[in-house]
C-alpha cells in the first residue's frame, strides 16, 4: 500500500466529505426531504440525470420535485391521469416524457408492495457477494420487466451486463447506504455493506486515478470501476467508495499534486 498516497487521499476525503459539500451537489436535492421514501425517489432521479453541469442538474431535479408537489413518494403511489399530464413537457437532455412515465410506472409498482427501494436492489445480491455487480444487473432487469418497457427508456439504467461503469446507479447506493457523522451521506440502507459498493467512475474521477496510478486499463467500464474500487480497498477495506470524495473533488475543483 502506498502509505503517502493513503495519507494525501484521506486528508481529501476529510475536505470534501462535509455538510458545505452538499449544496452545490446532486445529493442536495434529497436532502430537502426527511421521508424516506421521498429521500429514495428525490435520489434516485437526482442521480439518474447527473450527466453534465451538477448546477442543471440540481434545477432539473428540483422542477420535477416541485412537479409532483414537493411529496414525490405520495404522487407516485396516489397520482391521477389528470396529475400525469402535468408532467408531460418535462425533458432533460436527452430524458424525456416518455422515459418519466415508465420511470413513474416502475416506482409506483415498487412502492405499492415494497416500503424501500432498498429492495429492489438487495433481492438479486448474496451477502458474501464481493460488490454489488449481482445487484446492479437484478435492479436493471427488474426495473424493466414491466409490460411494455420503452426501449428508448434503457439508455438511462446502466447495467454491467452491457460493461457500462454505472456511474449513476454506484453513485445513489453511495448515498444510500454510507453512513457516517460527516451529513453528506443518508446512510438509510443497512442491507448492503459499505464495503460492497463500487466507486462511481466518471470523467473526473477515471483521469484522477489514472494519475495516482489506481487505474491501468486504458478503457473505462464496470472492470475498470472495480479495478478502482479493489485499489481504494486497500486504503480502507471497509469503507473503499468514501475515497470517491477526494477523486471527485480533485478532479473538479483542484488539480491533483
Amino acid at each position: 500500500m502506498n502509505e503517502t498516497l493513503k495519507t494525501f487521499l484521506d486528508k481529501k476525503v476529510a475536505e470534501y466529505n462535509q455538510p458545505s459539500f452538499i449544496a452545490a451537489d446532486p445529493i442536495s436535492v434529497p436532502h430537502r426531504f426527511s421521508k424516506k421514501e421521498d429521500i429514495e425517489i428525490a435520489g434516485f432521479f437526482a442521480s439518474i440525470f447527473a450527466w453534465g453541469n451538477r448546477t442543471t442538474i440540481i434545477n432539473k431535479t428540483t422542477e420535477l420535485m416541485k412537479l409532483m408537489d414537493d411529496a414525490p413518494h405520495d404522487f407516485i403511489v396516489h397520482h391521477s391521469d389528470k396529475e400525469l399530464q402535468t408532467l408531460l413537457h418535462f425533458k432533460h437532455r436527452t430524458f424525456n416524457a416518455t422515459d418519466l412515465l415508465y420511470f413513474l410506472l416502475f416506482l409506483g409498482h415498487h412502492y405499492k408492495s415494497d416500503a424501500s427501494l432498498e429492495t429492489a436492489f438487495t433481492k438479486w445480491m448474496k451477502k458474501e457477494d464481493e460488490n454489488i455487480e449481482n445487484a446492479v444487473v437484478g435492479f436493471h432487469d427488474y426495473f424493466f420487466s414491466l409490460e411494455d418497457a420503452p426501449v428508448r427508456t434503457k439508455k438511462h439504467i446502466a447495467t454491467p451486463a452491457r460493461g457500462s461503469t454505472c456511474k449513476r446507479l454506484c453513485m445513489f447506493l453511495r448515498w444510500m447506504v454510507r453512513s457516517d457523522d460527516c451529513g453528506v451521506d443518508f446512510g438509510l440502507w443497512k442491507k448492503i455493506s459499505p464495503s460492497q459498493l463500487v466507486c462511481p467512475v466518471d470523467v473526473h474521477v477515471g483521469r484522477v486515478a489514472r494519475q495516482f496510478n489506481l487505474i491501468t486499463r486504458k478503457q473505462t467500464d464496470w472492470t475498470t470501476a472495480v479495478e478502482l474500487t479493489r485499489q481504494l480497498k486497500t486504503f480502507d477495506a471497509s469503507d473503499p467508495v468514501k475515497y470517491d470524495f477526494a477523486l471527485f473533488g480533485l478532479g473538479v475543483m483542484q488539480k491533483p499534486v
